[in-house]
């Protein structure tokens, strides 16, 4: 094979790779509800797997037993398996480069999947740090599978304050301004 063949045949497959890579993100759009699409102007900046559990208490308020959330606690690993982000309550999510953001829900979409926790878009409330989240202004979460809580009548007076750890996992989007 000659020079020109090999970097033919190398540019083809350079230009196969871009274009499954393009696909899979657009596909991960596409299946995104448009209630809690992120914001025109936004770019992608990071995508993590997260594997955690979702942290209930058992309250019981006007005589009324139930299991409240308390915060998660998970792992963000990145497409090669390294653990680049802890996520914790706040919600809180801190990156392996010391930056830091904390969220709240201004959008839910149901999951697919009854049995699962809601997809969220969460508005970033404060920064800390520098790094990779230093600049990001929402975060989606995706492709939720269990978290839920358990069911109320297993929170009842006699197991006020008790917690439990429903293991869960998901997809964590992070977005900031292009530019």
């Amino acid at each position: 094979m000659t020079d020109r063949c090999i970097r033919l045949q190398a540019a083809r497959m350079a230009l196969c790779g871009a274009m499954a890579a393009a696909a899979a993100i657009a596909s991960a759009a596409e299946e995104i509800p448009l209630e809690i699409a992120a914001p025109a102007g936004e770019q992608l900046v990071l995508r993590a797997h997260a594997e955690g559990v979702q942290i209930y208490a058992c309250t019981v308020t006007g005589g009324v037993a139930q299991w409240t959330l308390k915060g998660p606690a998970a792992e963000l690993r990145d497409a090669k398996g390294a653990v680049v982000v802890h996520h914790s309550a706040g919600p809180t999510w801190k990156h392996q480069d010391g930056s830091e953001i904390t969220g709240k829900a201004v959008a839910h979409a149901d999951a697919p999947d009854r049995h699962s926790i809601p997809w969220l878009l969460l508005g970033v409330v404060g920064h800390g740090g520098t790094g990779t989240l230093a600049h990001v202004t929402h975060v989606q979460r995706i492709r939720t599978h269990d978290g839920q809580a358990p069911p109320a009548a297993q929170c009842d007076a006699t197991k006020r304050g008790s917690e439990t750890k429903v293991p869960y996992s998901a997809d964590y989007l992070f977005y900031a301004p292009r530019g």
